[in-house]
């Protein structure tokens, strides 16, 4: 294949982009329209008593009780309802984003390199989703539960703000989806010769205080049924980062 110029790979770029814009665009449109019907039962799921992470943390330490979402300012909920819908259609669209950086960057890969390069983005994506979803079913009704049920005092009432509420539950998501990409950096490091499976198992002891410290850090309730939620998934993410880590 001819040598692109610089003018090609430009124009690559721009077709890649707006390739990704126009995708963008149609899912967040639908994510709109979409979003008043989900808006309750996915993104207000955990503030519901039946919700599962809800239910079982009722069963370790009693019922828990709904928490109701108050708005206080007039243009909140028509906000809420952009910024949502873009960060769903973002999420969305994310693994179109991945294939299309895939598509710009294949030209100039070797042929040994594409496999591996492929199975990176591929894993990444996975992993990224995984975390989301961890996130979503377990870190973040933790944490909730844990801030909507605890007062200073008897005198005051917890009524939380649908902003607020809104900040913390994309924060957490989207921290998780990132932490779960330890697999892949840690395979990149390996890759460049900087770590192997031999560092890997002999930092084992230091990797594990380092999550229980992550976790603890996560997870603000100071008890060990939750603390061990959230480190096994973790310290799994480590092991599985071991395996596929280059020997030294």
């Amino acid at each position: 294949m001819a040598e692109m110029s610089f003018w090609d790979h430009l124009e690559a770029l721009r077709s890649c982009i707006l390739k990704v814009l126009a995708a963008l665009v149609v899912v967040l449109v639908g994510c709109f329209i979409a979003l008043p019907y989900i808006f309750d039962a996915f993104i207000l799921g955990p503030t519901h008593s039946d919700f599962f992470m809800c239910r079982l943390l009722g069963f370790a330490y009693g019922p828990t009780q709904g928490v109701e979402i108050i708005n206080i300012n007039v243009a909140a909920q028509f906000l809420t309802h952009m910024s949502t819908s873009f960060w769903m259609a973002l999420v969305l669209v994310f693994p179109y984003l991945i294939y299309q950086i895939w598509v710009f960057v294949r030209p100039a890969l070797y042929q040994r390199e594409v496999k591996g390069v492929r199975t990176a983005f591929t894993a990444g994506t996975s992993l990224f989703y995984i975390g989301c979803a961890v996130g979503y079913l377990l870190v973040f009704p933790i944490i909730f539960r844990f801030l909507a049920q605890y007062r200073i005092g008897t005198e005051v009432v917890n009524q939380i703000n649908l902003s607020s509420y809104m900040s913390i539950f994309l924060s957490m998501i989207f921290i998780m989806g990132l932490v779960f990409e330890m697999p892949i950096l840690l395979w990149l490091l390996g890759s460049l010769g900087i770590i192997n499976k031999k560092m890997l198992r002999s930092w084992r002891r230091y990797a594990i205080v380092v999550l229980l410290i992550l976790a603890a850090a996560i997870t603000p309730t100071g008890d060990p049924f939750t603390l061990m939620i959230v480190f096994l998934p973790l310290y799994l993410l480590y092991e599985l980062s071991i395996v596929f880590v280059k020997n030294g």
